[in-house]
């Protein structure tokens, strides 16, 4: 089917989102051009789940009558693979901010690194990260926490269904994960680093599916862009 042929009335677009920009730019940037190739005031351009500037891969963005089904397809389960730092931890959890503390690795092995993946197995308890899009008293966590401010989350519930340790090149480990609505990955890493008695911090992360939508099958953004000028 052709790209173009249902986009105003709707169509679901599966989208790899670039590294550094944030997921309202992706889909603020398609709606500005869709709105400009069928001479449109206005259209429904949403995504089904954002994802962090720091982060690449999976948007799934909806078009016209489909934005109904937003709901629907934030409530499946997402994959991400990525990379983890240990040996230091940062206030955001990844590398939006510097390294506040540094602590020894000599302790960790292949076996106790692996072994740790087993506390973070099915439903557990998660703090989100200060740096986040969380509200606090009508603001965003992540202002108020960019003003050196002190902000307490609640925990929350949520499930990782799959938990593997890809490969390990001290003081870097890759992963993949496969976990329920909601799940922040840096939130483990962070949480991942105290298990193990040292830090850790995300130091790069790609969703690679939601559902069974796969990045795999999706287009970049400048793909997109050209095929619609």
């Amino acid at each position: 089917m052709n790209l173009l042929e249902n986009i105003v009335e709707g169509q679901v677009l599966l989208i790899d989102k670039p590294l550094h920009w944030t997921s309202f730019q992706v889909v603020n940037r398609m709606r500005s051009a869709i709105k400009r190739k069928f001479d449109l005031k206005k259209i429904k351009v949403g995504h089904a789940g954002t994802l962090d500037p720091l982060a690449t891969g999976l948007l799934i963005i909806c078009t016209g009558k489909f934005t109904k089904k937003i709901d629907e397809y934030q409530g499946l389960f997402k994959e991400y693979t990525g990379t983890f730092t240990l040996g230091a931890t940062t206030p955001s959890y990844d590398l939006e901010t510097e390294i506040n503390e540094r602590f020894s690795i000599e302790h960790l092995t292949e076996e106790l690194i692996k072994d740790t993946t087993q506390q973070f197995m099915g439903e557990i308890d998660q703090v989100p990260p200060i740096f986040s899009a969380i509200q606090v008293d009508g603001k965003r966590a992540y202002d108020s926490a960019r003003k050196g401010k002190d902000i307490q989350l609640d925990s929350r519930k949520v499930t990782v269904h799959e938990f593997e340790i890809t490969q390990i090149n001290l003081p870097e480990i890759e992963f993949r994960i496969k976990c329920s609505k909601g799940t922040y990955i840096r939130s483990i890493a962070n949480d991942f680093g105290k298990a193990m008695i040292t830090g850790s911090h995300l130091s790069a992360l790609r969703r690679t599916k939601i559902g069974e939508f796969s990045v795999e099958n999706a287009m970049s953004l400048e793909d997109f862009l050209q095929q619609i000028n």
